[in-house]
């Protein structure tokens, strides 16, 4: 565009306003909007202008735009797509990151929006060249090259063009091909399977044979013979020549030019920091294959343009008009940029704000361009995390002592000590089967020994297992959601219990701070609701409190709550909670903050000032995929952009990176040598922090096992489970769903076995507990969900409520519902009914998951060897209730068959078929339905959701 242009082009208008592709094509040196079905066909004669835009988890829109050069392109037209890109950046507010590509050297990046890849067609527009429409088929041969996108060349159709390296493609009238050079990689082969069954789409309307021919096997088939045909019959192969296009310029040394009146002038310095950039001009960063255009905030349009100039005279000038040219803007540097240089401060993020955005729409007004197209940022998502785990399954803990793990009781699996290691198997019910999750918990004031014997002690557990569990690292501190949803009740205590820690306090002439029940003790409590509430041990004085938080204070005899001013009434009910497990028996003094008492501030060692603002804890952010290299302890990375579940590799190992936590996926053809050190690979990643991101030493590190990801890792894909259950490398898998029409084939679908629980050396033979989730009642107030056994067994030893007048009576551990108890049916249905009017009083709290879609049929409970007349005449009655409904084919006004009680709830040892487990009660009859919920079905249906979800809890519906 020229300098005295004051209208952003009409094309542009209303661009990069939500997320997606936009792709306009260079014309009479203007662009025009390409129609989205022609996405992804590119003109050898043309260029075009590409903008992707990405709509981040902070609300705000992130935009990348390219501008491509067809080979036959001209150098006005190509000259036309650049300036349209600084223009269109600059109506998008001066962000974005600017790219050029060059026809058969494009980014990794720009392919990744046109999965499986782009194919330029010969002809163009300005250029002058005809678009050609073949009216018959001509074969055409290319080559594929590349692991994670795929870089396609047509070559000519001729022997010579074979070689041992790469892949080729045969496109004939009646059959694809794809030949496999010995040397190329299992990898790059089900890639290029990818591009054909693009060709046999495209060009064929999917109707054509598919066929592979393997490099050295001769004719050792009829595909071979009749691939070789083609050329004539077989011969021997030439090796690969170095030509022009694949010529590696990385070797040039990084050299950094100052642009001055539209030359660049190189930089004289021993070393690369930022300090080096003045924000009123613009440098060129030459890295040889790429060549970066450093944008400063106080440049001019026109200063932009010239540096853009610049670096295109630059590269011709050194015959590499292929390197690509990246255009970034102050403070908006990408990674890759940033790594180039020795040194580069760890700044805050710039925000995008309303402000921000008003100061750079002046600033382009002010030179001379409407900036009508300037966006608005998106409202921030500030919904509460989620865990993506089933709550309701079994849970054993051990606490590590040296080389030995020790089985906690049940009492004791939720109480932790900020000076031990613990090791913590869950399993629960996942979509297909049962799934597993051993993991590991460090102490703040844990010492070095016992965390590699926690991290050995666990490694084996999963080898033991096969590698079916998922495997978690975790520091206090640093716990995920997740986390604290298996454990729903948490308390971590100072000081700690095992001779290790003893010995390194003993070594260090440390005091022992480990709690004591007549010590003073000071203890934060966090949360969001029952199903996610922790305690925490903190120093005993006042800069300790927050007003965000509330806390419990011991001295002795005496129990102190204090409420924090900025607390909801919400997690003022946790200290109650929290209160019926530490000192269930007393009565506490209510502080209000502002109003303490004397006596609360003495125990404290007298008043200071203290924070308002919450912890910070790390959000999680857009995810970034790497696929790992690590040879001899060093660990190389390469990102996947736009990723989806087939770029997982069953021969690699990949991470993905969504800075509040790290998962390592191991696909099953991995060397086993190399799966056992998934979470070194995972803790060197964290070290190196290849996003330069400031990630935390101690983020969560997720071990995942291909075949056994579980919905915590898969919510990050458009998932298909059917796709990780198959077997045979990756090129393999690709060529059977080729084969089957786009369609994952499952001859013998693997099934998991079962995770055992693990017995620690002094468990004997222990059974674990059944984590039982159901309601539990109390006359004077209503529960609002089931505790995990952890919080039930801590409690129930605490009994006796009759001591202090509580807001919340300690939790009750109670029995499933009789199987056949008649004289029960009615202060159960009394209750039920109480229940349900007490929802009106009750605020709505949102379940903090979903529910397991295929809920696990747990087993009844063991009666007693003198019940069984009990349990046979039980039995009985049940099959007399059977026979009842089939004998009469009773049926609901929808035509569903209704069953009894019994086989409809989910311990049920006979249960319903073939109904919808997320609607059990719906198959009750109406009296029978009256009679356990206390209301009618209409009337039930009435409730929210989560009244009928808690009702449905209660009466193990649900």
């Amino acid at each position: 565009m020229s300098v005295s242009m004051r209208d952003l082009d009409p094309a542009f208008q209303g661009a990069g306003q939500k997320a997606g592709i936009e792709v306009w094509r260079i014309e009479n040196f203007k662009p025009v909007p390409v129609p989205q079905s022609s996405y992804g066909k590119f003109f050898t004669g043309d260029s075009y202008v590409i903008l992707k835009t990405v709509a981040l988890k902070s609300g705000a829109l992130r935009h990348d735009i390219h501008y491509w050069l067809g080979k036959d392109t001209s150098q006005d037209e190509a000259g036309a797509a650049a300036l349209k890109t600084v223009e269109l950046d600059a109506a998008l507010g001066g962000r974005a990151v600017q790219y050029r590509e060059v026809q058969g050297h494009e980014t990794e990046r720009f392919l990744s929006y046109f999965k499986p890849c782009i194919i330029p067609q010969e002809g163009g527009t300005a250029s002058g060249f005809k678009h050609v429409e073949s009216e018959e088929h001509k074969i055409r041969m290319f080559t594929c090259q590349g692991k994670h996108v795929v870089h396609v060349k047509e070559v000519p159709f001729a022997r010579s063009s074979l070689n041992h390296d790469d892949i080729f493609i045969l496109d004939t009238a009646n059959k694809i091909f794809q030949f496999n050079g010995s040397n190329s990689s299992i990898q790059e082969r089900a890639k290029a399977l990818e591009v054909v069954q693009h060709i046999k789409d495209t060009y064929h309307d999917g109707k054509c044979d598919i066929a592979t021919v393997e490099d050295g096997k001769l004719m050792s088939d009829a595909d071979t013979g009749e691939f070789w045909g083609f050329f004539g019959g077989f011969a021997p192969l030439p090796r690969k020549t170095v030509t022009d296009d694949v010529k590696i310029d990385d070797a040039i040394p990084t050299q950094l030019l100052c642009v001055e009146k539209g030359q660049a002038e190189p930089v004289a310095a021993d070393s690369l920091t930022k300090e080096l950039l003045d924000t009123n001009k613009c440098y060129l960063l030459d890295c040889g294959s790429e060549i970066y255009v450093w944008m400063g905030r106080s440049t001019s349009l026109d200063e932009r343009k010239a540096a853009s100039g610049a670096a295109e005279e630059y590269l011709r000038s050194k015959d590499r008009l292929k390197s690509n040219i990246i255009r970034v803007i102050e403070n908006f540097e990408t990674v890759a940029f940033r790594s180039k240089f020795d040194t580069w401060p760890q700044s805050a993020e710039v925000a995008v704000s309303e402000d921000g955005r008003g100061k750079v729409a002046a600033l382009l007004k002010r030179q001379g361009l409407n900036v009508r197209g300037l966006l608005k940022a998106a409202p921030v998502n500030k919904e509460e995390p989620q865990p993506y785990i089933d709550c309701t399954g079994n849970l054993q803990v051990w606490r590590v002592n040296g080389q030995e793990k020790i089985l906690l009781p049940v009492s004791d699996q939720s109480k932790f000590y900020s000076g031990e290691c613990y090791i913590f198997q869950y399993n629960y019910p996942g979509e297909d089967q049962e799934e597993c999750l051993i993991g590991t918990w460090f102490g703040k004031q844990s010492v070095e020994d016992e965390r590699n014997s926690a991290t050995s002690q666990a490694n084996k557990m999963v080898e033991s297992l096969k590698f079916i569990a998922s495997q978690l690292q975790v520091y206090e501190g640093s716990e995920p959601i997740l986390f604290f949803a298996i454990f729903q009740s948490f308390l971590v205590f100072k000081g700690g219990l095992s001779d290790g820690y003893k010995n390194f306090i003993s070594e260090k002439e440390l005091p022992d701070d480990t709690f004591k029940d007549d010590g003073i003790s000071l203890f934060r409590v966090q949360g969001s609701g029952p199903e996610n509430m922790q305690a925490i041990q903190v120093e005993p004085v006042a800069s300790s409190l927050n007003s965000s938080y509330c806390y419990i204070l011991l001295s002795g005899s005496l129990v102190f709550t204090w409420i924090g001013n900025l607390t909801t009434p919400e997690v003022q009910e946790l200290v109650e909670r929290q209160l019926d497990v530490i000192k269930p028996n007393m009565q506490s003094k209510l502080q209000k903050e502002g109003s303490e008492s004397e006596q609360f501030w003495e125990i404290l060692g007298g008043k200071s000032e203290y924070p308002s603002q919450k912890i910070a804890r790390d959000a999680e952010s857009d995810p970034h995929l790497f696929s790992c290299t690590f040879l001899k302890g060093d660990l190389k990375v390469t990102e996947i952009y736009n990723f989806n579940q087939d770029d997982l590799m069953t021969e690699d190992i990949f991470i993905l990176d969504c800075h509040s936590s790290i998962f390592v996926w191991v696909g099953q053809e991995v060397d086993q040598k190399l799966k056992t050190q998934a979470l070194v690979i995972g803790e060197k990643f964290v070290k190196r922090d290849f996003l330069l991101e400031k990630l935390s030493p101690q983020v969560p590190v997720y071990i995942i096992n291909e075949g056994s990801e579980p919905q915590f890792f898969t919510r990050f894909f458009t998932w298909d489970s059917t796709k990780s259950a198959m077997h045979g490398n990756s090129f393999q898998r690709r060529l059977s769903i080729l084969k089957n029409g786009g369609r994952p084939t499952l001859t013998n679908k693997p099934k998991r076995r079962t995770p055992v629980a693990h017995a620690g050396r002094s468990a004997t033979a222990e059974k674990p507990q059944q984590r039982s989730r159901s309601v539990s009642f109390s006359p004077d107030r209503v529960r609002v969900r089931g505790r995990s056994p952890a919080f039930n067994a801590l409690a129930s030893t605490f009994e006796n409520a009759s001591a202090r007048n509580l807001s919340t009576p300690p939790p009750q551990v109670r029995k499933p519902y009789p199987k056949s108890d008649s004289s029960n049916a009615a202060s159960r249905s009394t209750a039920l009914a109480s229940l349900a009017a007490t929802f009106e009083q009750q605020p709505p709290r949102e379940p903090l998951m979903p529910r397991s879609i295929k809920p696990r049929p747990k087993s009844p409970p063991k009666s007693d060897s003198n019940s069984k007349e009990n349990t046979m005449s039980s039995k009985m009655e049940a099959l007399t209730i059977q026979e009842d409904v089939k004998e009469n084919e009773v049926e609901d006004e929808e035509g569903l068959t209704l069953y009894p009680y019994e086989r409809l709830i989910t311990v049920s040892t006979d249960p319903a078929p073939d109904i919808d487990v997320t609607k059990r009660e719906t198959y009750l009859s109406s009296a029978e339905f009256r009679e356990k919920f206390g209301m009618t079905k209409e009337a039930f249906y009435k409730l929210p959701k989560w009244k009928q979800n808690k009702l449905k809890m209660a009466l193990q519906l649900f």
